[in-house]
């Protein structure tokens, strides 16, 4: 009775949220196909739940049966007691087995649920666009995940089962009652309502607190997360307020407490209620069930039966009054994971794709123009906390973008921030796909080729190079997966970076801790330089790989890309004009257009756009003359969806 009366609680807790989600047309049939799979684990499952509820009616009329033989007495009473025993034995045993085989059956089919659904919503997730992911809560996304995929295994689970076991509970108790002695059943029903009216009251009270918990929960959670990474325990150990900080988490955790004591006597008082009523009504079924065995109007036995009956009566009749809640409450948790699986990937190969031809190293923008897509187009307002997404159509960053990066040529794209230059490089990779116009490497339009072809054959290092929190052996093989750990400590050496990972007492094993934070900046850009030269592109895309390092950093990332470059077809994205004079071809982005290309020399001597920022750049310099071997290369999508 707890169960169900636990299982009562937690739909009146969900009735208001589960009230106020639309479901989306179709949900429930999406369901069904789904399920499909399952389908013969679901039928043996129901078959033993109709089996474990017939049981659950059977064993007390067999114990009132006990009682007749007793109350009777007679020659054969004593056998008949044995043999109703046994029976009661047995079905004790075939009860267990039944049980049994309900919690492996429901186990494999929600595990099998579990599994289905994170599996394809996690490889769904993979392929969004980036600006997806710059726009999308992570707490709200890993949610779907976790919170919703569980509430869509309940449906095939908690909620199926206990729907089908209630009615079949329900039907044949109330059956055998009524047949029993209608005046006791319909006496003890009587305080049913008794006991729903206030509990609904209790449960809404207790879905508040509830809410206010879990608002609370999150804000500390966040709190702990933004605290304990790395930068943000940084900044609070060089601006923070230690005691403040203690002070106001505190707060929120005093709060929580609060609620907590409160959630368990609203509980423990909705759980009281639910035994109180019983307990009144089964002290009715034996008040009025003895006067009339007393006078002759039941046997003694229908007495027990009706009592022991009576509790197998109240937890279906509770459960079933919110049956639909819970219902809902799946069906919603199945919508929020298919509202995930319906946004379209931003990227998808086309049937029929192409592979890049090996070694290609030309690249060609062929009157390229790009807007990012809007908030409507790739996102979702429930991951976004907001009430609605903006469906404003973004304006052009890239308009009419035409140029050929010849095999083995560096050519530069420089200009203002905000001028397209790492968008045009996001457009090589095909992070995303062009608005109008072509994009092609090695001869075929990026749209029309593999995407593991494409991958293969370019390699990017951005200015903020990511490392996982796994060992830097992991963090490379991420580039080529099958790669031996003679070829990674090649790469090692090709970036620069194989003395300082030999002198590490784990060596290739060594944890990078979280985002790399372990190592300086100009060692992350060695490691990840050494994951480019391991994976072994014919393109290279730079973007600003050294914008951020001291110059002694620098100066060994340099060396490093000098390596990487030899040989390749690189696109450098620059700010600091000092790394591309060296350049086969410099082409100067303004508002999304190429307005200048040339040389070094050639764009100074124009006097134009080029010469504008060169002149402002090393105005406050004291050498304006900057050594020329420097190199540098661009690409990778941005950290906002804009052009930084």
């Amino acid at each position: 009775m707890s169960m169900s009366s636990w299982n009562m609680l937690r739909s009146i807790q969900n009735s208001d949220r589960v009230a106020q989600h639309q479901l989306t047309r179709g949900t429930t049939r999406r369901i069904l196909r789904f399920a499909r799979p399952y389908r013969r684990d679901i039928t043996v499952f129901l078959i033993t739940v109709v089996f474990d509820a017939g049981i659950g009616v059977a064993t007390p009329l067999l114990a009132g049966h006990v009682v007749n033989a007793i109350t009777a007495g007679g020659d054969g009473a004593a056998a008949l007691i044995v043999k109703i025993a046994l029976t009661i034995a047995g079905l004790a045993v075939v009860d267990a087995f039944l049980s049994l085989a309900q919690r492996w059956y429901s186990a494999r089919i929600g595990e099998g649920i579990i599994l289905d659904l994170r599996t394809r919503v996690y490889d769904h997730v993979q392929r969004m666009p980036l600006q997806f992911f710059t726009r999308t809560q992570t707490g709200a996304l890993v949610s779907r995940l976790n919170n919703d995929v569980m509430g869509a295994q309940r449906a095939f689970t908690s909620t199926l089962s206990g729907v089908v076991s209630n009615v079949i509970q329900l039907v044949l108790t109330a059956a055998v009652m009524f047949s029993l002695s209608w005046q006791i059943t319909a006496l003890s029903l009587a305080l049913l309502p008794v006991f729903i009216i206030p509990a609904r009251r209790v449960g809404r009270k207790l879905a508040e607190i509830t809410r206010e918990s879990y608002n609370l929960d999150a804000k500390m959670n966040a709190t702990m997360t933004e605290r304990f990474n790395v930068s943000g325990a940084l900044l609070v150990k060089l601006f923070g307020r230690p005691d403040a900080e203690a002070a106001r988490f505190g707060e929120r955790a005093e709060r929580v407490r609060e609620i907590g004591v409160q959630q368990a006597m609203y509980s423990r008082t909705f759980f009281v209620a639910m035994l109180l009523v019983a307990s009144l009504a089964q002290a009715l079924t034996y008040g009025l069930g003895g006067w009339l065995a007393v006078t002759g109007g039941v046997t003694a036995g229908t007495v027990v039966t009706l009592a022991l009956l009576l509790t197998r009566l109240y937890g279906p009749l509770t459960a079933l009054s919110n049956v639909r809640v819970d219902v809902m409450s799946a069906l919603v948790s199945f919508d929020r994971v298919f509202e995930v699986l319906d946004l379209a990937p931003g990227i998808e190969e086309k049937p029929g794709a192409v592979d890049v031809p090996a070694g290609s190293g030309r690249v060609e923008f062929r009157e390229v123009h790009f807007r990012y897509p809007s908030a409507a187009e790739v996102s979702l307002a429930t991951l976004e906390d907001v009430v609605t997404l903006d469906r404003t159509e973004t304006a052009p960053v890239l308009k009419g973008v035409d140029f050929t990066v010849e095999p083995g040529q560096m050519v530069a794209l420089v200009g203002p921030s905000g001028a397209g230059k790492s968008t045009t490089s996001m457009l090589v990779s095909r992070v995303y796909d062009v608005t109008e116009g072509a994009v092609l490497v090695g001869g075929v339009d990026v749209r029309d080729a593999t995407l593991g072809s494409l991958r293969d054959t370019i390699g990017v290092v951005t200015q903020d190079s990511h490392l996982f929190h796994e060992t830097i052996g992991e963090n490379l093989r991420y580039a080529k997966p099958d790669a031996t750990d003679d070829e990674m400590w090649a790469a090692l050496r090709g970036a620069q970076v194989a003395e300082l990972v030999a002198a590490l007492p784990e060596g290739l094993d060594t944890v990078v801790g979280e985002r790399g934070y372990r190592f300086s900046g100009g060692e992350k850009q060695r490691i990840a330089i050494a994951r480019l030269l391991l994976k072994h592109p014919s393109i290279v895309i730079l973007d600003e790989a050294t914008a951020h390092l001291d110059s002694e950093s620098e100066a060994a990332v340099q060396r490093a890309l000098a390596v990487a470059l030899e040989g390749r077809t690189a696109l450098v994205i620059a700010h600091r004009l000092s790394t591309v004079r060296d350049a086969d071809l410099i082409l100067v982005l303004d508002d999304g257009r190429i307005v200048e290309r040339g040389r070094h020399d050639d764009l100074v001597a124009a006097g134009g756009l080029y010469a504008e920022l060169y002149r402002t750049q090393f105005a406050t310099t004291s050498a304006p003359h900057v050594p020329t071997e420097e190199v540098e290369v661009v690409t990778v999508p941005p950290t906002h969806p804009v052009e930084p």
